[in-house]
């Protein structure tokens, strides 16, 4: 038996459109979902192997960093050996001080530099001597390494027939002293005798420590310096002068103690103004008359510090002094610092030959670029081509993913629509009920019989008004009434006229209550007479169009009979997308 034609219809549209169209979709769909799942599988691939070599790079870092620092050191022609010890010193600096072992490797670059022929233990000696001294005495360690370097200058004599590690072990305890001592610190000193120079040989270190240290008291570093080597300039002349001995008979300059006390011998212990001319003219200087007018006021207590200076042998009290300093969580982070430093070298020069062989295949691949232009372009026409695929799939992605916002936001467009439409509705319901809540309100109040009274009242004239020509008409077949009829019309009209106005009026004044809304502008010039409708009331037949239409269709019927549909497969018939369609 075949189907109705409106069935066929909507069966082919199904197959022949919906269908395929679902199937479209869905492979759309799939397309969309492998593209992304593939990306997230190659984001997660590259960020593996990216977080993988920044966390060995990280693990590595502190083995990496020293061996950066050493090999600063290195290019100066230190040996390997040398570097072993000097890193070993570093890890131990490092762990007692809580300072850092980059740095203090780095600081050996400036000690190497400054003196030459140093041997392992003597690189190492000095490196340690100038960061504890730094420690020790609140100064950077750039700083008391210049300051080192300098006073190796000065009295290499003294360091070479002492020792040079015996030497700076000296040093470093001593100027440690007299920075406790004179409340100065070693960034003062190594400006002090940076500035003295080649001047400060002319006398034992000591001595020289303990003169700048009783003027920084009063004085700046350099401005200390400044003072002592004008002292130092103008003493061979200032004996003369004077007629004082100022040296012994090998023509080396007496002890600063002596000197003083030969001055004070000869002007007393206050020099007044003539006396300190004279010692100007003597000198040469009013900066070292500033300096011996300083040191007269307590010469003893300048010759206890020479010689508590005198006896130091070692660097003892700088590691005291840094010891006090030392922060113990700093302490703790460089021993990490530390473990992983040791742990790190150990693994870099495998980690180091990987790095560089994947660096040369940098090398490798300019090589091949050159050897093969042609080659080279296509590939590269070729990558090109495959991050077009790649950005052509992302670009579809992001058409598909904006697709389902749309709909998405759609979606919740309509609902909100639907949602304001029930809130209209339940509006529309609550004012209807209100409504009647208030005309029950006006019923049962005096107010209300009178609004509706007067709503009676004007219903009943508006009645008269629109059958006065009918009324006209029956009455105007008695003939004793026609010359009334006359008379009662001219009258009649006037008082219409009136009583459309008052109506009027009334109503507006009624329309001011709350709740009454009465809509009726009374005029007999827009009122159709009876005569006028008459014939549509006479063409409708007694129950209305629906009536006739009931009647129509009640003279016809049409017999379908049984249909039977057999799909060859079951799966040929979609029942939602046919309900779907069918809606």
């Amino acid at each position: 038996m075949s189907l109705p034609a409106p069935l066929m219809f909507t069966v082919g549209l199904i197959d022949q459109i919906t269908k395929p169209i679902a199937k479209i979709s869905q492979q759309f769909n799939g397309l969309a979902s492998n593209y992304q799942t593939g990306t997230m599988k190659m984001a997660s691939g590259i960020g593996g192997i990216a977080a993988s070599g920044y966390a060995l790079q990280k693990a590595l870092m502190p083995a990496i960093e020293m061996d950066r620092a050493l090999g600063e050191v290195k290019s100066l022609g230190v040996r390997e050996s040398a570097l072993k010890m000097l890193t070993y010193t570093s890890y131990k600096y490092a762990l007692k001080y809580g300072k850092s072992a980059t740095e203090f490797v780095k600081s050996s670059y400036d000690i190497q530099s400054a003196i030459a022929g140093l041997n392992d233990a003597d690189l190492s000696a000095f490196t340690l001597s100038s960061n504890v001294l730094a420690a020790a005495t609140k100064a950077d360690a750039a700083t008391v390494t210049s300051y080192m370097g300098t006073m190796y200058g000065i009295f290499k004599n003294d360091a070479m027939q002492m020792g040079k590690g015996a030497w700076v072990e000296r040093l470093t305890g001593m100027t440690a002293t007299a920075v406790k001592a004179f409340k100065t610190d070693g960034k003062k000193m190594a400006d002090a005798f940076g500035a003295l120079g080649a001047s400060a040989g002319l006398a034992p270190l000591e001595e020289q420590m303990a003169i700048m240290g009783t003027l920084q008291a009063t004085m700046q570093g350099s401005e200390s310096a400044t003072k002592y080597r004008s002292f130092l300039a103008g003493v061979g002349k200032a004996q003369k002068a004077l007629n004082l001995q100022f040296t012994d008979a090998n023509g080396t300059m007496l002890p600063i103690v002596d000197i003083l006390n030969k001055i004070k011998g000869k002007y007393g212990d206050v020099i007044d103004v003539a006396e300190g001319d004279a010692l100007a003219t003597a000198f040469g200087s009013q900066e070292a008359v500033s300096m011996v007018k300083l040191l007269l006021n307590d010469i003893n207590g300048l010759n206890g510090s020479i010689e508590s200076l005198g006896k130091v042998k070692g660097m003892k009290q700088a590691e005291i002094m840094a010891a006090d300093m030392t922060d113990q969580s700093e302490r703790l982070a460089q021993s990490w610092y530390v473990i992983r430093a040791a742990v790190g070298t150990a693994v870099l020069p495998a980690f180091n030959s990987f790095v560089g062989w994947i660096a040369d295949m940098g090398r490798d691949v300019m090589a091949f670029t050159q050897l093969y232009p042609e080659l080279t372009k296509y590939m590269g026409y070729a990558a090109i081509g495959i991050l077009g695929l790649v950005a052509a799939g992302g670009l579809f992605t992001l058409t598909m993913g904006a697709g389902q916002m749309i709909m998405t936001t759609w979606g919740v467009a309509a609902m909100a629509l639907s949602a304001i439409s029930a809130v209209l509705s339940s509006g529309l319901v609550a004012l209807r009920t209100a409504m009647f809540a208030f005309n029950m309100v006006l019923v049962s109040t005096p107010i209300g019989w009178i609004v509706l009274a007067i709503g009676g009242v004007i219903a009943a004239v508006t009645a008269l008004i629109y059958y006065w020509d009918d009324l006209i008409a029956v009455f105007s077949d008695w003939g004793w009434l026609n010359a009334i009829t006359g008379i009662f019309a001219t009258v009649w009209g006037g008082v219409k006229a009136i009583f459309n106005d008052t109506m009027n009026w009334i109503i507006d004044k009624l329309n001011m209550i709350p709740g009454v809304d009465i809509d009726a502008n009374i005029s007999s010039a827009n009122i159709p007479s009876v005569a006028a409708i008459a014939p549509i009331k006479t063409s409708v037949a007694r129950g209305g169009i629906t009536q006739s239409l009931s009647t129509a269709n009640q003279q016809k019927s049409t017999t379908v009979g049984t249909v039977n549909v057999y799909p060859a497969k079951g799966d040929n018939v979609n029942i939602p997308a046919y309900l779907e369609m069918h809606a």
